[in-house]
């Protein structure tokens, strides 16, 4: 190992912020030298007699996107020509303008007094200025171009439209014009915060050292990095301020999946023309990594893959240090490749490699499942009255619906003391503190440790902590309930007594019980319900989950959006209306999902799998759930939980995304037609919820006209 990767590699985790400071940013009063000759050359050309007219200079490279590194650096000057017209005519009139401009140049640099060194020199038709000071220099490539965005901010769909036949025309490389947008780079970098460009300088610096093992260092797809740097930082934290080790390990696993590596933007160009669609699914059908300049969809910024090679060697070699592993921060959830710009047909693929628990997850989370329920069963209440008379897992793992990432597991524990609802609602505080006080005495004696997190609540209705252990690789987060065994021995394929409802509703009326709050005692009815269905749907089910998790950590601040447990009855009401196969098209599903979720307002959506309209205290109460304000869906393990809760949460802020979404890549096909949805009504449809559904409507229609119902 060379001397740099033992200074780098071997640098303490925790310290790498100090790293950046003392070693990788430039210094202040040697980058303000650099800024005023810089600015003083810009003015020179665009103030210059009996020369081509300069419309206007803009700053590019590691400069322009201030990236620069301490010590060498680079940068462009874009000199924009009154002249050139078209795209094209920079290519044609380049060496005339070149020869000009470098005249110029020369006689600014002989006869000025310029704050830093500057060094002009034209070799081989390629015009450089090194401006150097006592501890930085830059070299900066200047390019006479076309003015692409004119007196606009941002390029119009002409703009693309223009590019995409001139390159057609002169037969020009892909990317060949992208110095005719390099203010709206410069712009893109600017609009993110400082310590973001500290993580950038890590991963360059890093990636710079690695070129001593290329034998050619203009493979290194410096500014790819710096976009899959900004990439990483926006899927997976957002923050102005984060842990430097986070992003750096974020960046480095991605380098590892440079195979799957498909990014992009589309802040200023989107898939709404048919010209830029068709460059941009000509992009995703090629060969990884996919790394497209946010100014320019032409521009696959990656290169040659030889080198993306090295950078995965180099990447496991630093993530496998010792001393980056000693922080205890992990790295951001980020994809390789976004759901948004996954085309429909490849979205099943999409769910296998990114959304699908691996074996080794699934193992993790039963080893710690097992830990825990062994403790309940026989350690925890050894000393008390208090006997655990089952545990029934829940959550998304139970249901067969976990995601690739966040180990979780839900446990409900069902306490012989907890004799009925009111004794669960005023005893189980008492059954969590116990639980506490046990895991935290048998930790040392377990070979575990647990870390809690602090409920908000003083009575709250769960424990929550994290599990970490000699047999797991990565910790667990856990939540434990108590709960009343309201359904007592429920035997498979039975349907609960219609007394255990009677009871919920007849206290949910007479109490100030919110809906749902009891719904922990029907935890193996809403397990049996999701996790009986086919295996497609459930991966459906996944996707939609991903979906909104992308949906929450983009809205979390705006406000509280609704439970994903609603998504998922919605997910499996769709199915159900609408296709009912064992294989199905899944961006039809997805399509049909986000659709209803825009439609929230009309939706009422409930099932009879579990309770029906048979007994009548439970058949009134249902007439007055679904004459709520919509949304509606029914928890269909327990009547009193309404999980689209009207107004209750921002089902317009989803609502919003989702419409956004359906112009996405994901509802495209193969040759870029759009894929429709299944046809399924907002409101339950009669005989959709069992035989004896369609009396029940018709009862319910005639109750409405005479006004019975409120």
């Amino acid at each position: 190992m060379g001397n740099w990767e033992s200074h780098l590699y071997e640098w303490p985790a925790q310290k790498l912020g100090e790293f950046i400071q003392d070693n990788l940013r430039p210094f202040e009063d040697c980058q303000k030298q650099i800024d005023q000759t810089v600015d003083t050359i810009c003015a020179v050309l665009q103030e210059a007699e009996q020369f081509p007219l300069v419309t206007g200079v803009a700053k590019g490279g590691s400069y322009g996107r201030r990236t620069v590194l301490r010590g060498n650096s680079d940068g462009t000057l874009v000199i924009f020509i009154g002249g050139l017209e078209k795209f094209q005519d920079q290519k044609k009139s380049q060496h005339d303008l070149l020869s000009k401009i470098w005249a110029q140049l020369k006689l600014c640099e002989l006869t000025m007094k310029l704050a830093a060194k500057m060094e002009t020199q034209s070799i081989n038709g390629k015009l450089t200025i090194q401006l150097s000071t006592k501890q930085q220099s830059v070299t900066f490539e200047v390019l006479p171009a076309f003015n692409a965005l004119g007196l606009s901010e941002k390029p119009s769909l002409c703009t693309y439209r223009e590019l995409k036949r001139s390159l057609d025309m002169v037969k020009a490389s892909p990317g060949e014009f992208s110095i005719c947008f390099t203010e709206l780079q410069e712009k893109f970098f600017s609009n993110h915060p400082s310590k973001l460009k500290d993580l950038i300088l890590l991963v360059k610096y890093w990636c710079q050292k690695c070129q001593e093992k290329l034998k050619d260092s203009s493979l290194l797809p410096l500014y790819a990095l710096e976009l899959l740097t900004i990439y990483a930082w926006e899927q997976g934290c957002g923050a102005e301020d984060f842990d430097i080790v986070e992003g750096v390990r974020t960046v480095l696993e991605l380098i590892r999946q440079q195979e799957q590596l498909c990014v992009y933007w589309t802040v200023n160009y989107n898939f709404e023309d048919n010209t830029v669609r068709n460059i941009l699914l000509g992009h995703l059908r090629s060969p990884r990594p996919v790394i497209l300049d946010p100014t320019d969809p032409t521009s696959n910024v990656s290169k040659d893959n030889t080198c993306w090679q090295l950078l995965k060697q180099e990447a496991q070699i630093w993530l496998s240090s010792l001393r980056l592993n000693e922080s205890p921060g992990l790295s951001w959830n980020v994809l390789p490749a976004p759901l948004y710009v996954t085309p429909g047909h490849l979205l099943d693929k999409f769910i296998k490699d990114f959304l699908q628990p691996s074996k080794t997850f699934l193992d993790q989370i039963k080893k710690a499942v097992d830990v825990i329920c062994k403790f309940l069963k026989e350690n925890c209440f050894r000393h008390s009255t208090t006997k655990c008379q089952k545990i029934v897992k829940g959550g998304s793992t139970a249901k067969g619906t976990a995601l690739k990432t966040g180990s979780d597991a839900d446990l409900v524990v069902f306490a012989d003391s907890l004799k009925s609802y009111t004794s669960q609602k005023n005893e189980r505080c008492n059954i969590i503190k116990e639980i506490h006080k046990q895991l935290e005495a048998c930790q040392q004696e377990k070979n575990f440790e647990v870390k809690f997190e602090i409920s908000k609540w003083k009575a709250p209705r769960v424990l929550s902590f994290t599990l970490k252990s000699r047999v797991l690789k990565e910790s667990v987060e856990f939540d434990v309930l108590p709960a009343f065994n309201a359904l007592g021995e429920l035997k498979s394929g039975c349907t609960p007594s219609p007394r255990i409802y009677a009871d919920l509703i007849c206290l949910h009326k007479s109490s100030d019980a919110l809906g749902g709050e009891f719904s922990t005692c029907f935890t193996e009815l809403q397990r049996n319900f999701v996790c009986s269905r086919p295996t497609k749907l459930k991966d459906l089910i996944r996707l939609v989950k991903h979906w909104y998790k992308w949906c929450g950590s983009k809205l979390k601040k705006k406000g509280s959006l609704p439970p994903k447990y609603a998504l998922e009855l919605l997910t499996i009401y769709a199915w159900e209306q609408g296709s009912g196969a064992q294989d199905f098209d899944t961006a039809e599903g997805f399509r049909t999902v986000l659709e209803l979720v825009t439609k929230y307002q009309h939706l009422c959506v409930f099932w009879t799998v579990n309770y029906n309209f048979a007994d009548e205290i439970v058949r009134n109460f249902l007439l007055t759930q679904i004459q709520r304000k919509r949304p509606v869906i029914l928890d269909p393990a327990d009547p009193t939980g309404d999980v689209g809760g009207g107004d209750r949460w921002c089902w317009h802020l989803l609502a919003e995304e989702a419409t956004e979404w359906l112009s996405s890549l994901c509802f495209k096909d193969g040759s870029g037609c759009p894929i429709q949805s299944w046809k399924v009504p907002t409101v339950q449809s009669p005989g959709s919820c069992g035989a004896a559904i369609h009396s029940i409507v018709s009862e319910m229609h005639l109750f409405r006209r005479y006004r019975f119902l409120e």
